[in-house]
């Protein structure tokens, strides 16, 4: 899409109808595939998902400019500028300054809060992770995840939750989750604590916040992820858990952060983003990822329930890409032994193409064993679909570009712009 042609490329010349807010979901890297492995062990072959539920539907292009595939960060940059650029962007084209589609010198969180609405950046990953960093911050690399941590502390968000304490404090620093890796010897907690941030630290601290009297909240809740991105052997040898189980889930870190932003009375943009569904899944953990993805849509649920109470605002949700091609392939026979894990029953049998699963009962309450492969350990171009509710969800059309999730987006905090 040209900066200053502001209309849609893909999805005809609908504009947004009335304008809102906007809660952007990223579950990262969740393909049509992820969902249906995900189904399947939740709630059966016959079930349905939160994100099942999701009136609006349309499919995803996400090539870049320079591939047709996405990555992390360029698709986060588009979504945030509305631009195709380069693959190896983060919040520029490739190494030079970027005008977002709109004709502005700055991304669509950056011109809300401009505008003075409130912003939430809520991730699962560390602080410096594009699929919410991106939107409040640029830099030529992704590598300098220090350089981008200051950007998101310096950014004027009113909501910020992730990982990655170790950007945060200088080296010799001793935090609440491990040691400080800056080498600039800046303290980023004390400067958000200047700038009037609330932090906590843990889940326990995060649910005992009081919403309605908390006007800056920052949440740090690991040493990096929230979560442990390793194969599932590797956390069993390690001895560490799929998810760290001090930290909230993203479903917890959402209904927090939709409080406090949504007392703001010129509206909030919120930037939600769980991370492992991407991650967990490039190690080909398959286990792993399926509590991703179970906490993912355990997230659409809380804010599908958010939205129940207001009609004000829209629900956008999409990946860029699909993390390890994922597929889910038929079992004829059963596991020896069983363990239980996340939302159904692991079966720890190693297969030829990773571990065997059950699924939750179908329709005639019987149960059958499924198996996870995958492409390789990388993002592929999967079936990725954009899904929505609330506010000018109606204007999600049955194709629809990277760029036209920033146009909606755009339309329904600003409104139309020709």
């Amino acid at each position: 899409m040209t900066a200053g042609l502001f209309l849609s490329a893909t999805a005809g010349t609908s504009l947004a109808q009335d304008n809102g807010n906007v809660i952007f979901f990223h579950p990262d890297g969740t393909g049509v595939n992820h969902w249906l492995a995900a189904r399947m062990h939740t709630v059966g072959p016959d079930g349905e998902l939160n994100w099942d539920k999701l009136p609006a539907l349309g499919v995803y292009t996400g090539h870049m400019a320079d591939r047709v595939s996405g990555t992390s960060h360029g698709g986060a940059t588009v979504h945030a500028y509305g631009v195709k650029v380069l693959a190896d962007s983060f919040g520029m084209n490739g190494t030079e300054p970027l005008t977002a589609a709109s004709g502005q010198d700055m991304s669509i969180a950056q011109e809300a809060m401009e505008a003075g609405k409130a912003v939430a950046l809520v991730q699962s990953g560390h602080i410096s992770e594009p699929g919410t960093a991106v939107f409040v911050a640029s830099n030529e690399s992704r590598s300098n995840a220090a350089e981008i941590a200051q950007q998101v502390i310096e950014s004027g968000a009113q909501v910020i939750m992730a990982g990655g304490e170790r950007d945060l404090l200088p080296v010799g620093t001793e935090g609440q989750h491990g040691p400080g890796e800056r080498e600039d010897g800046m303290n980023l907690i004390e400067m958000a604590q200047e700038l009037g941030y609330t932090i906590v630290y843990t889940r326990e601290e995060l649910m005992a916040l009081d919403p309605d009297s908390t006007d800056k909240l920052l949440g740090i809740f690991a040493h990096n992820h929230t979560f442990n991105d390793q194969e599932r052997e590797r956390n069993l040898i390690d001895g560490k858990p799929t998810y760290n189980e001090n930290a909230p889930s993203i479903a917890e870190m959402t209904e927090v952060a939709l409080a406090v932003v949504s007392r703001n009375e010129d509206g909030f943009f919120a930037v939600i983003e769980e991370e492992g569904t991407d991650n967990i899944a490039n190690n080909m953990n398959a286990a792993g990822t399926l509590e991703a993805l179970r906490r993912a849509d355990a997230a659409v649920g809380s804010i599908v329930e958010f939205l129940e109470d207001r009609d004000d605002t829209l629900l956008v949700m999409a990946a860029d890409s699909d993390a390890a091609g994922m597929q889910v392939y038929h079992q004829e026979e059963g596991p020896v032994e069983a363990t239980t894990s996340g939302g159904g029953i692991l079966h720890g049998v190693q297969g030829t193409f990773g571990d065997a699963f059950e699924t939750a009962p179908d329709v005639n309450g019987n149960t059958h064993f499924f198996g996870i492969a995958w492409t390789g350990y990388s993002d592929v171009a999967g079936g990725i679909l954009v899904r929505g509710a609330g506010l000018n969800s109606d204007m999600i059309a049955p194709l629809m570009d990277s760029t036209d999730v920033y146009t909606l987006m755009h339309q329904t905090l600003f409104g139309a712009t020709n």
